[in-house]
């Protein structure tokens, strides 16, 4: 057992066994495979992930407990080292085939500009105090993430830190090394437990981090606590998520939403400056009287007043941008135009999707959340009906409420919609969450009762035996892929039945000068049939009753 790898590990014992002995047992992040407790404060490495077969007897002979010995010493050669141990390659939320643009992507400059600027690790001119953080930018670099969960949610604790890690991949950061400690609840103090912060300290003295991410939203008083025990800089995965939405925001109202997602995330966190900021110290209890008041308000005081103004002018800001989305969208209602909402969990290909069916363009790229603002393109059905695509903000789990409330706006194109396209990542090592997360948004926002189609995109990406446990979950869904086409004529088609039809039939007999009619008809309506005859042309079609009231004179 080396100073680095302050776990012990301890093979030979089922997994059941070690979750009655290990209430709080403390796990490294395994880069390749589920990892399994083993009793009291450890934590054993996957036979898998060292290449090593496991007993099947699950006993511990000489042979496993000499390996046991070798990825003990691997593990702590790699921690000296300061190597990447968390994983051999990007995070399992992020794709490692390099698939390439879709069909229909376009020349991706966004993607070219984003890319321009690059945080170089390293290089900071911040000093190394932690107490004023919220002060200073956001700088993500050499990270180690944490998180806990209770007993039997060792899956979904993994998948949720290893979306944490994609997330902070894309926010800039490299991710070192990610830890779990099975506990009922999380320590109110210092979220892990004294004895736990103590030994995260020295992973992270270890591996050279400056910064530590938990992977759910820690109070003020937990993030002030760690910080004094660990010694960086430490935050939550609500601040990756903001910052990433601080970077990728492009558009006036994007970037409104997004800093008043920020401020009301930080108001609660301000905290002063200690001896600098003097409190008001008025009368005789607990002052020294006469003389002695402090100077009026407090610098706390004063950021708590600038940040309740801003965040009002960026309320009024963003109502301001109101009006022209209700004008564009009683346009649509008023020439009964339906509307067809793209949602789905982020890096799903959403905007894979929309540029394969519309050649939007839209920006496309391997990263969560790599679009904001929401994108309206026009398509027509087979038989020539018109309609809008929307490509909306992709959802995560836990996803802030900050933000949601912030991104009512735009998520409200989904609940006004007239079918809902549900894009799921086929690929996905839990698409089940996925579903969860992205219904339980859809139901906020009121969009329950909208027809939805299910789509498990990226289908090249997914083998027969996984086709079948998707179909479990969703036995009415499209297999598609926006990369090579597959599956995209399908989901035209279910949406062509499900898009409100026109409901009254006619029979018209329009003078040929009247090719306005003619035209109307097409745009808003469905025609049947066309008659050249002697009189004019002899029209079947169907149209709403607002379009048919105007054409009882041409009725036959």
């Amino acid at each position: 057992m080396t100073k680095d790898t302050p776990n012990t590990i301890n093979a030979g014992h089922d997994h059941e066994a070690a979750d009655q002995s290990a209430p709080n047992g403390f796990e490294a992040e395994a880069p390749a495979r589920h990892n399994t407790t083993t009793g009291g404060d450890s934590a054993a490495h996957s036979p898998e992930a060292s290449g090593h077969d496991a007993a099947p007897d699950g006993t511990n002979d000489g042979a496993e407990s000499e390996d046991a010995v070798e990825r003990v010493l691997r593990g702590a050669a790699s921690r000296a080292g300061a190597v990447n141990v968390f994983a051999t390659g990007r995070a399992e939320a992020l794709q490692d085939h390099a698939s390439g643009d879709s069909f229909g992507d376009g020349d991706q400059a966004d993607r070219a500009d984003r890319a321009a600027l690059r945080r170089v690790a390293g290089l900071s001119t911040e000093l190394e105090d932690v107490t004023e953080v919220e002060y200073r930018q956001l700088r993500l670099e050499n990270v180690v993430l944490i998180g806990v969960y209770p007993q039997g949610k060792q899956d979904d604790a993994e998948n949720s830190l290893r979306e944490l890690a994609a997330l902070a991949e894309t926010a800039g950061a490299a991710v070192l090394d990610g830890l779990l400690q099975r506990r009922v609840n999380p320590d109110a103090s210092t979220y892990l437990g004294s004895g736990k912060a103590a030994e995260l300290a020295g992973i992270v003295k270890a591996l050279g981090a400056d910064t530590v991410i938990a992977d759910t939203e820690l109070s003020p008083s937990q993030r002030r606590a760690l910080e004094d025990v660990v010694k960086v800089k430490v935050i939550d995965r609500t601040a990756v998520i903001l910052d990433i939405f601080s970077q990728h925001a492009k558009s006036r109202e994007g970037k409104a939403q997004v800093e008043l997602a920020q401020l009301e995330y930080l108001l609660p966190r301000l905290r002063g400056w200690g001896e600098s900021m003097s409190r008001q110290a008025g009368g005789q209890v607990g002052g020294a009287g006469m003389g002695s008041r402090g100077p009026g308000e407090t610098k706390l005081e004063l950021d708590r007043r600038h940040i309740h103004i801003r965040m009002s002018k960026l309320r009024r800001q963003i109502k301001g941008f109101l009006p022209a989305r209700e004008a564009k969208r009683a346009n649509r209602q008023r020439f009964e135009v339906p509307s067809v909402a793209i949602a789905g969990y982020t890096n799903a290909g959403k905007s894979s999707l929309l540029n394969r069916i519309t050649r939007a363009g839209v920006l496309v790229e391997n990263a969560l959340f790599a679009t904001l603002d929401a994108t309206v393109r026009k398509n027509r059905t087979e038989d020539g009906r018109v309609y809008t695509l929307t490509d909306t903000v992709g959802f995560v789990r836990n996803l802030p409420h900050q933000l949601v409330e912030a991104f009512r706006s735009t998520l409200e194109e989904v609940g006004d919609s007239d079918v809902i396209v549900h894009v799921v990542d086929g690929s996905h090592p839990d698409p089940a969450a996925q579903l969860t997360t992205v219904r339980d948004v859809i139901n906020d926002v009121g969009a329950r009762d909208i027809p939805e189609i299910v789509v498990f995109n990226k289908s090249d990406l997914v083998s027969e035996e996984d086709r079948l446990v998707l179909l479990g979950l969703e036995p009415h869904a499209i297999f598609a892929s926006a990369r090579t086409g597959e599956g995209v004529d399908e989901i035209l088609a279910r949406i062509a039945e499900l898009l409100p039809s026109p409901s009254v039939e006619l029979h018209l007999l329009v003078p040929y000068d009247r090719g306005d009619v003619i035209s109307l008809l097409h745009r808003r309506g469905r025609v049947v049939t066309l008659d050249y005859v002697e009189e004019g042309t002899r029209v079947h079609a169907f149209a709403s009753p607002e379009v048919a009231a105007g054409l009882e004179t041409f009725a036959e």
